[in-house]
């Protein structure tokens, strides 16, 4: 009996851990680092790049090119990165969908870590090809600091509502999502983008501002972004579910 006891308490020591579950969930969250991380490059090199090309080329990119990139560019990665990490691609939309609890607290540092590091590696390969260039697409208000606070939090608000109504979860995936996500950048870049820089994005605005060294103004697009997505959960939940008609 004590030999018995003794064999079955060697059998639990000797057990070894099983970790198959444990490497495919590490697995499943560097895919989606990855995903966040290249998403946010492209994203941060394609907007800021044709603001700084438009500058060395004399405007040959024009206001409106620059817009488009920005929409478009979010277009193509939600096309590409949707299906593995949702396509956030910006730290407002995941404190967003994490206020929305379509998102849980164990990837929020993850994903916002990934993007905050696509936008670096973004801003530092500019900062290569452009030496000459003086601000690297940094988002500065045009008017009173308190004009730009304003219409960011507005536009961040606006887009985060329509990821909200378009997405599946926490995710930015399919053909709708693609569209109506990469339009509304477009359009709020469009019309905002001469007075406020149009960020809604804080890892956007935060990268190209301390590699090109002027954050004077960077506390307008790090707070008013994640105040807007942060408002549009609650909203979200008092629209409610599609209503049939």
């Amino acid at each position: 009996m004590f030999l018995h006891r003794i064999h079955i308490r060697l059998d639990i020591y000797n057990r070894k851990p099983d970790v198959t579950f444990a490497f495919a969930n590490m697995t499943v969250l560097g895919r989606k680092m990855t995903a966040e991380f290249l998403g946010s490059f492209a994203l941060v090199f394609a907007g800021t790049g044709a603001i700084v090309i438009n500058e060395v080329s004399g405007g040959t990119v024009t206001h409106v090119g620059v817009a488009l990139t920005f929409g478009l560019i979010v277009l193509a990665m939600v096309y590409t990165f949707g299906e593995i990490s949702g396509a956030h691609l910006n730290p407002a939309v995941t404190l967003g969908f994490f206020a929305a609890k379509r998102f849980g607290g164990r990837e929020l540092l993850p994903y916002i870590g990934s993007q905050i590091a696509g936008a670096f590696c973004a801003s530092i390969v500019l900062r290569l090809l452009f030496p000459e260039n003086n601000l690297l697409g940094t988002t500065l208000p045009k008017g009173p600091p308190f004009q730009s606070f304003i219409l960011e939090l507005l536009l961040t608000f606006m887009l985060m509502l329509v990821i909200l109504r378009v997405s599946t979860g926490a995710q930015e995936k399919g053909i709708t999502a693609g569209i109506v996500v990469g339009s509304v950048i477009a359009l709020e870049a469009m019309f905002a983008g001469p007075i406020c820089g149009a960020s809604m994005n804080p890892a956007r605005s935060l990268a190209p501002a301390l590699i090109s060294r002027h954050a004077q103004h960077l506390w307008i697009y790090l707070v008013a972004t994640t105040a807007g997505a942060a408002l549009a959960a609650p909203v979200n939940r008092l629209l409610g579910p599609p209503v049939s008609t």
